[in-house]
């Protein structure tokens, strides 16, 4: 039989470094769409939640705000909103991303539709 608890912890480790790179490549796509400079930011961890603020036409400042317990929740509601702004798209799309699964999607749609 198989040993299903190492099993599954070794996909979860893949399944995590997926998601990291399927959402670094979307924030990447969004950032050369909406001509930002640096895009290349999207691919370092924090780094990557400045350059969202930028795309969303924030300070550079708000990526402080994304380490604040709970209000790290308002101001990524906020962000993607500026986001789906600057990509031309319905900002509601931005409050869709506290949605689990949908928040994989969003940045998708936002990054490869035109």
């Amino acid at each position: 039989m198989w040993d299903w608890g190492l099993f599954s912890s070794d996909l979860s480790g893949l399944w995590g470094l997926v998601v990291y790179v399927w959402l670094a490549l979307c924030l990447y796509m969004i950032a050369n769409k909406t001509r930002i400079p640096n895009a290349w930011l999207a691919w370092i961890p924090i780094a990557n939640l400045y350059l969202m603020c930028k795309v969303a036409g924030r300070a550079g400042w708000w990526t402080i705000l994304f380490f604040i317990p709970l209000a790290n929740i308002i101001i990524a509601i906020i962000i993607w909103m500026g986001i789906a702004r600057a990509r031309n798209k319905p900002s509601w799309l931005g409050i869709l991303i506290i949605i689990p699964v949908v928040n994989l999607i969003i940045p998708g749609i936002l990054a490869f539709s035109e």
